[in-house]
C-alpha cells in the first residue's frame, strides 16, 4: 500500500467529509438535555449566516434500538415546513410576471369562480389568501376516503375543496387551512406547466445544492431515513412510529403543505439564500424586494400563529412580538416548523439563521404543548443566540 504523506490526508478531509463542522458553545448540551430526557432520540442542528455555516451537529439517534447515530445527512420529514417552500415558489413565478399573489385564484382555477363564502356571497379568493391561511377555504377528503375518492394529484385535492363548504368569510380569520396551500401549489403546476415537485426540484433544490430534498425518496435513501418516535405516558420513555407504508409511492400528491424531505444542512442553503436577498453562489433565485415581500406581515390585527406574538406571510409565520419560544429572536424573524418537531427561523436583523431537525409525533405531553412552542426548539434557539451575542 502506497504511502500517504499526512499533510495530504489533512487536504483530503473537507472533500471526504470527515472535518470536524463548526460548533457554538452549549448548543449540544441542550439538545443532549432533550435526548436525556427521553423527549427526542436525537437531533441535526444548522447555524448560518448568508454566507458561513456556524454551527452543524449531530447529536444522538437515528434509531434507538438499531444503536443508528444521527449524521448530518440524515433524512427527515419536515412536513409543515414545506408551507414556507410553496410560498417561494409563487414567488419565483412572481418575479418572472406570470402570476401575482394579489390575482384571483379563479384567474388559474376557473371552478373558484362559482365559490361561495357561507353567506353567499362569490368568495373573491386570491392567491395572498391561501398562503396566509384566511382564505376559509374547505378542507375536503384530504388523502382520506376511498379508493375511489382518494387523491393522487394537487389537483385531485383542489376539486375536493371546492366540493366542500367554505368554514368562513375570506379575510374574516386566521385558521391553519391544508386546502389553500395545496391549491396554491396547484397553481404553480398549472402557470409552470410542471408537476410541483418537478417544478422545485428544477428551479430551487438543484439549483441551491440541496442534493438530498425531494417529495419521493428512493429505496436507496431509506437507510438514512430518521425513524419517528412518539412518548409512551405511562413509562415515559420514546417508542417507534411505524414506517410509512407508502413512502416510495409514486401515485401520491406532491403535497405543497407536508410532503417534502430534507436534511439540516440542505434547508440550511435555503435559509442562506434568504438571507442573502435571494440569492445564493452569485445565483439569483428571488428579488430582494420580493423577500421583503415574503415576510412580511399581511394578518393585520387577526390572531395568527401557534406561538403568541406572531403573525402571517405569504407561507410563513413571522415574529412580531418576541417571547417564549422566540424571545431570543428579533422583531422581523420568520419561519416555519413542522408536525414532526422541525423548524427553521431566520433572523435578518442578526443576520442567521437557526434550523433544528428532530422526528418526534404527539406534542401534547409535558413540555410540548404544540409542535410550535417546544422546549427543545427553544434550548436550541437560546443556546445558539447566547453563543452568538458571546
Amino acid at each position: 500500500m502506497k504511502f500517504v504523506p499526512a499533510i495530504t490526508l489533512a487536504a483530503l478531509l473537507p472533500t471526504l467529509g470527515l472535518a470536524d463542522a463548526p460548533k457554538l458553545s452549549g448548543v449540544a448540551s441542550a439538545i443532549q438535555t432533550a435526548i436525556d430526557a427521553h423527549e427526542i432520540s436525537g437531533a441535526v442542528t444548522v447555524v448560518v449566516t448568508k454566507d458561513k455555516v456556524l454551527d452543524r451537529e449531530a447529536i444522538g439517534f437515528a434509531d434507538l434500538a438499531a444503536g443508528k447515530p444521527m449524521q448530518p445527512d440524515t433524512i427527515f420529514w419536515i412536513k409543515s415546513m414545506t408551507k414556507p417552500v410553496t410560498g417561494i415558489a409563487i414567488l419565483l413565478l412572481q418575479d418572472e410576471g406570470k402570476l401575482h399573489v394579489d390575482d384571483s385564484v379563479a384567474k388559474y382555477i376557473p371552478g373558484f369562480a362559482r365559490l361561495k363564502t357561507p353567506s353567499g356571497q362569490p368568495a373573491n379568493l386570491t392567491i395572498a389568501h391561501l398562503l396566509t391561511h384566511t382564505s376559509g377555504l374547505g378542507e375536503g377528503l384530504g388523502e382520506a376516503g376511498s379508493a375511489t375518492e382518494r387523491a393522487h394529484t394537487l389537483a385531485d385535492l383542489v376539486r375536493q375543496a371546492l366540493a366542500s363548504p367554505m368554514q368562513f368569510e375570506p379575510g374574516a380569520r386566521w385558521k391553519y387551512t391544508q386546502s389553500g396551500i395545496n391549491t396554491a401549489g396547484h397553481i404553480v403546476e398549472i402557470v409552470s406547466g410542471l408537476t410541483f415537485d418537478r417544478f422545485l426540484q428544477q428551479r430551487l433544490f438543484d439549483p441551491l445544492g440541496m442534493k438530498d430534498t425531494t417529495f419521493y425518496p428512493t429505496a436507496a435513501a431509506l437507510p438514512r431515513i430518521v425513524t419517528r418516535y412518539t412518548k409512551n405516558k405511562e413509562t415515559g420513555k420514546l417508542e417507534p412510529v411505524a414506517p410509512r407504508p407508502d413512502i416510495l409511492a409514486r401515485d401520491r400528491p406532491p403535497l405543497a403543505t407536508s410532503g417534502i424531505y430534507s436534511t439540516g444542512p440542505d434547508f440550511a442553503r435555503l435559509c442562506q439564500m434568504l438571507l442573502n436577498g435571494g440569492e445564493l453562489n452569485g445565483r439569483r433565485f428571488l428579488q430582494p424586494d420580493t423577500v421583503k415581500l415574503f415576510s412580511t406581515p399581511r394578518t393585520g390585527a387577526l390572531k395568527a400563529g401557534f406561538a403568541p406574538g406572531t403573525a402571517w406571510g405569504l407561507g410563513c409565520g413571522i415574529v412580531g412580538e418576541p417571547q417564549g419560544v422566540t424571545g431570543m429572536l428579533s422583531p422581523g424573524t420568520y419561519g416555519h416548523g413542522g408536525a414532526f418537531g422541525t423548524q427553521a427561523w431566520i433572523d435578518p436583523v442578526k443576520g442567521v439563521a437557526y434550523v433544528l431537525m428532530i422526528q418526534r409525533e404527539k406534542f401534547g405531553t409535558p413540555g410540548y404543548r404544540n409542535g410550535d412552542d417546544t422546549a427543545v426548539r427553544k434550548d436550541f434557539q437560546q443556546a445558539a443566540a447566547d453563543a452568538l451575542a458571546k
